[in-house]
């Protein structure tokens, strides 16, 4: 037989320190004690530097010196502790936890199906108990009961005994190991009890306890799956391969590794800009707003800067590589999102906290009463039935139930008002923000220009000039084309790169483009942007005639304002941060009643003022849109996207929004708070729950039958205080 070993060390990567690092996708993973016991027991470990474990995607991140401990000793680690490790893919990954989520859906599927039917034998029985059953009709009823509950708990019951073999091979208790524990002993007992005659045994017990668990898992495991992280898709805008320009002046297209900085590459009309660099030939428009959030597209010429991953327009640019793979400013957004996501995988959620201490407490509380009752004088059956009432009863359902029960129906109510979210405990942080950071591009503004002014089309040159834009994508053109509803283009157009468009038109020539394209005079330029400081300048000249200039601005939501004043009038702290130019947020800001504002910012910048509020002790909300927000968005404390950003900061984003309204960033954090309120009920009525029953499950007044019915019933009140949100719900707007 052929032993098949895996070789670990191909999948480490070196660090510039002299350490390495390897990426670990783990199974087994249930809640954020899991987290605890990796970390802690990897740093036992010599030569381990950081050990993070991200919930979201059950991915461990392990930074380490390979000369203490060899990559081989961490996978054995792992597997002494109880967990198994796959070397980290994304759509490996993904596929594992959609096969998991199938799983819990079938298994729920089979035991809810079979609870009922045993349900419905045992209320014969025990209604033939009060009545007149015969002893061989009770034991038929049993048996058919056994008939469907062993193949129901062996199949249903599969996540909880994995997990529980699994943490008590690698020596450690979790909250699946009572449970296996509970329903074993119940079904064993219960089938003991059939073989011996006797007129009780709980084979509905044992079903119905695993259906309303399995409901609990599923819901959570929905929920998680919704926060894995996609920071892998920046890679969707990386160039594999790139054009140099070797010595000899022949373009060769190589592997993006091979590219280094000296080097030069030529960027060809519509293609992505593979490195960080200058340009030193070619004339062009960048569409940088992926880097910076600016819509306009940027004049691409000699000395320009231009960065990897930015579209080029219509020219060819030869660009003198400053930064190649690995260190472009792409490659650091990429950084920057994948630490600020790690961090904010480290959110323990309440239930999870409070459940931490469930396993060896009820262990503990369910062995002592065994002991006690049989100290007492009761038989051991009679004082296991007792024993088995109290794990059952103290199942931590309720407790499961929770959190995922509030979150399901407040994210209900936040897809009624157009937010979907994209992580679990989104709710719960969004309810405790404090301070709202808002993006200006795409977010607190649309993302298409408009016109400053009414355009005056008694002016046949701005007609024409409309014609004209029709043959142009510039998003200015493309705004102008709106504003004049021009619908028939010129037949012959020429496209100057990084300028304008132009035509021949009455033997005039008609131009639409930039001020200076247009030979408009640059006291003509400053006036208007005196009227309109901030704007956008598009320019049109025929012939001879006096050039016209049009500012253009990009749209505010038309509900920004309101929504703004209302966060504030909340008591909300209200901040922009942009990429934009300054005078086009400065605008914004004073329009909206915005006193703090900071422009032209850099990813890594933005991230330092989140880290700054931070360390004031504010909880930030960021609601931003583009690549450059990607990482902010991570990085706080919670954050939003409106639909229209590009899919990586949607990704990052613990949430996004629909449609061309703001109101749903109020929406959202008026809904978290009353979810927030209705989880604390729940726990609340989880721990009043254990308190009142426990101690009458331990006096011997409770059988399993009713300690799976008062489990339930637990497991309902919440529920039904989740479904109070429903009630009075409406939107602000």
């Amino acid at each position: 037989m052929t032993v098949h070993m895996r070789d670990w060390d191909a999948f480490v990567t070196p660090l510039d320190d002299g350490s390495v690092h390897m990426d670990l996708a783990v199974e087994g993973i249930t809640c954020a004690a899991c987290m605890g016991e990796i970390e802690r027991g990897l740093s036992h470990l010599p030569g381990i530097k950081t050990a993070r474990v991200n919930l979201t995607n059950q991915r461990l991140a392990v930074d380490w010196d390979q000369q203490q401990t060899a990559a081989d000793d961490i996978v054995a680690t792992l597997s002494r502790l109880g967990y198994k490790a796959h070397p980290f893919d994304p759509a490996s990954n993904k596929d594992r936890q959609d096969k998991t989520g199938r799983q819990l859906l079938r298994c729920m599927a089979v035991s809810g199906f079979a609870g009922m039917n045993v349900m419905l034998l045992s209320i014969s029985v025990w209604s033939g108990n009060a009545t007149d059953i015969t002893p061989e009709t009770r034991d038929f009823f049993h048996w058919i009961s056994a008939l469907i509950a062993l193949p129901t708990v062996a199949y249903a019951g599969q996540p909880f005994f994995k997990s529980a073999f699994s943490a008590l091979r690698g020596g450690r208790l979790n909250m699946d190991v009572p449970i296996s524990i509970g329903v074993f002993l119940a079904v064993a007992l219960s089938l003991f009890q059939t073989i011996e005659h006797q007129h009780q045994v709980y084979f509905e017990s044992a079903v119905m306890l695993l259906f309303f668990l399995l409901v609990g898992r599923y819901l959570d495991h929905n929920m998680r799956g919704r926060t894995r992280s996609f920071a892998e898709n920046i890679a969707a805008l990386k160039a594999e391969v790139a054009g140099r320009i070797d010595a000899d002046g022949v373009v060769r297209e190589v592997p993006l590794s091979k590219i280094m900085a000296g080097d030069l590459v030529l960027v060809t009309s519509g293609e992505r800009v593979p490195v960080d660099g200058i340009v030193e030939d070619g004339h062009s428009e960048i569409d940088q707003s992926l880097v910076t959030g600016e819509s306009r597209l940027v004049r691409a010429a000699q000395g320009t800067l231009v960065y990897a991953g930015t579209l080029n327009g219509q020219g060819s640019l030869k660009v003198r590589v400053s930064a190649a793979s690995g260190n472009t400013l792409l490659d650091e957004v990429n950084r920057l999102l994948e630490t600020a996501a790690q961090a904010k995988s480290a959110y323990v959620r309440i239930a999870d906290r409070a459940a931490q201490l469930y396993a060896p407490v009820v262990h503990a509380a369910a062995a002592l009463t065994f002991a006690g009752w049989v100290l007492f004088g009761l038989g051991w059956q009679p004082s296991l039935v007792i024993a088995i009432s109290v794990l059952i009863i103290t199942c931590p359902c309720a407790l499961g139930l929770a959190v995922p029960a509030v979150q399901v129906v407040a994210s209900g109510q936040l897809f009624r008002s157009g937010i979907l979210l994209n992580s679990g405990d989104a709710i719960e942080r969004l309810s405790e923000a404090d301070t709202i950071v808002f993006d200006k591009t795409g977010t607190l503004t649309t993302a298409e220009p408009e016109l400053c002014s009414v355009p005056d089309l008694s002016d046949a040159r701005l007609v024409l000039a409309g014609r004209l834009a029709l043959s142009s994508r510039h998003p200015l053109s493309m705004a102008l084309v709106q504003a004049t509803g021009a619908l028939v283009p010129f037949e012959t157009v020429t496209e100057v790169s990084g300028a304008g468009v132009e035509t021949t038109h009455d033997g005039q020539i008609l131009r639409l483009g930039s001020p200076s394209f247009c030979n408009v005079p640059e006291q003509n330029v400053e006036a208007v942007l005196r009227e309109f400081p901030g704007a956008s300048l598009l320019a049109v000249r025929s012939g001879d005639t006096e050039p016209i200039v049009l500012p253009m601005r990009q749209k505010l939501r038309e509900d920004a304002a309101a929504t703004v004043a209302r966060l504030v009038s909340n008591g909300y702290r209200v901040e922009i941060l942009s990429g934009d130019r300054t005078g086009a947020v400065q605008e914004v800001a004073e329009e909206l009643n915005i006193a703090e504002w900071r422009a032209e910012l850099q990813p890594a910048a933005k991230i330092a003022r989140l880290d700054a509020l931070k360390a004031e002790g504010r909880k930030v909300l960021m609601v931003g849109d583009g690549l450059n927000d990607a990482p902010a968005l991570a990085g706080a404390y919670v954050s939003m996207s409106p639909v229209t950003a590009v899919h990586l900061s949607q990704a990052a984003a613990d949430a996004v929004f629909l449609g061309d309204k703001l109101v749903p960033v109020s929406d959202a954090l008026r809904i978290s708070k009353r979810a927030r309120r209705a989880i604390e009920e729940n726990l609340w009525i989880s721990a009043l729950y254990n308190v009142v029953a426990v101690p009458i499950a331990v006096a011997g007044f409770v059988t399993p039958l009713m300690a799976a019915v008062a489990m339930s019933v637990s497991s309902l009140a919440v529920t039904a205080n989740a479904l109070r949100l429903r009630i009075g719900h409406h939107t602000s707007g």
